[in-house]
């Protein structure tokens, strides 16, 4: 199949893949899962999940962040979410997760109440007092506001994250000082920054050369979002994965050896589509609306993320997932397991394990170099 295709007279496009248009190959050797390790390390935090829980009110609240801690993910708190809105957001909340979900027009109007500077802080001190580590999620247009009160309240991480982040903005020259210079910002910084998201290799590389930590890929397109037809972006993982994971390398010899890690968030709703990403170079997988199902979730099985309620331009919508209340699975049934389901959708990262066994790698980076193959699922 050709790299390019030509869709008229003197255009042609790349041709990209989905995740579900390419499989795995085992290998002649296999091991057993409990020999596998699906652990990795970001800076000085290890974490036994290559698991990064979106920064979406209906995945991550402060009791959430602990449990995902505890089963051994990242959880990152959404810097301009309901928790920084609101004292108490239980009412917002409810009005978000009425019977039938609210309309993107009231998700709007909840998300009109201004970010607080003191709830913000007070949320990331409660975190840190219950021991769990704090990853923090702030938009491009409002790190510089919210940053120094995300950094005096002591968060670990620091996730800089957009529909499409770059490290060289173009702004009016009215908007100038709005602009943030992300390689001048990160170097200032004492702890870890993960940026994105991103589409391609250039993108990538230049956002490694920011100083940032990871690299999130993929802007985490999920069943309700519009941004394909609102702005007529649409990222093919697979390809977006393996682009990113080629920059890696670029930067890896340009630097004598920094490493980046990968973080791939769009597409990915069950354990196959994990081990695929790890495969084309992640090193973990972000996720939102799998674990949106969960009992212990804020949004009550229902999931939106925050380009949902954009003032201006919504690109995503809130989706109900049409799981009843008495069917929501535990948190660590999702992740973990045991489940009596058959979908692929929980027991994510056991899966995961089995399919690095199987394929014979005993760690991600080692799975990184499984063999793939085109499948042309779609």
């Amino acid at each position: 199949m050709p790299e390019t295709v030509e869709i008229g007279l003197g255009r042609e496009a790349r041709r990209g893949y989905h995740l579900d248009e390419i499989a795995l190959v085992p290998t002649r050797r296999t091991r057993g899962s409990s020999v596998v390790s699906t652990s990795w390390q970001i800076d000085a935090h290890t974490f036994e999940l290559p698991l990064v829980a979106a920064p979406s009110d209906a995945v991550v609240s402060p009791s959430t962040a602990l449990e995902i801690e505890a089963l051994g993910g990242l959880a990152v708190l959404n810097g301009e979410g309901l928790w920084a809105r609101y004292e108490d957001p239980a009412e917002a909340f409810a009005q978000v997760c009425q019977d039938g979900g609210c309309s993107t027009a009231q998700l709007q109007r909840i998300y009109s109440q201004p970010v607080s500077d003191e709830l913000l802080a007070q949320r990331i001190a409660d975190l840190r007092a219950s021991g769990v580590r704090v990853a923090v999620r702030l938009s491009p247009q409002h790190t510089a506001a919210l940053s120094p009160a995300v950094l005096k309240a002591g968060a670990d991480i620091l996730v800089i994250q957009g529909t499409i982040i770059s490290a060289e903005h173009v702004a009016s020259a009215h908007a100038a000082d709005e602009a943030l210079n992300l390689k001048t910002f990160i170097a200032e910084l004492d702890i870890p920054v993960i940026v994105g998201g991103c589409t391609n290799y250039q993108t990538a590389l230049h956002l490694m050369r920011t100083g940032a930590a990871g690299v999130i890929v993929g802007y985490g397109a999920y069943s309700g979002s519009t941004t394909h037809a609102a702005l007529g972006i649409e990222v093919p993982m697979a390809t977006a994965i393996a682009d990113a994971a080629a920059a890696r390398r670029s930067y890896l010899d340009e630097t004598g050896g920094r490493y980046v890690h990968l973080i791939a968030y769009g597409d990915i709703a069950n354990g196959g589509d994990i081990a695929k990403a790890l495969v084309c170079g992640a090193d973990a997988v972000m996720l939102g609306e799998p674990l949106a199902a969960a009992a212990e979730a804020p949004g009550q099985g229902y999931y939106w993320d925050a380009t949902a309620s954009h003032p201006r331009l919504p690109r995503s919508e809130l989706i109900d997932l049409g799981v009843a209340a008495e069917d929501r699975p535990q948190l660590r049934e999702v992740l973990l397991g045991p489940t009596a389901d058959a979908s692929g959708e929980r027991n994510l990262f056991g899966a995961v394990a089995r399919v690095m066994g199987k394929c014979g790698y005993s760690s991600v980076k080692e799975f990184q170099k499984a063999e793939l193959i085109v499948s042309s699922a779609r």
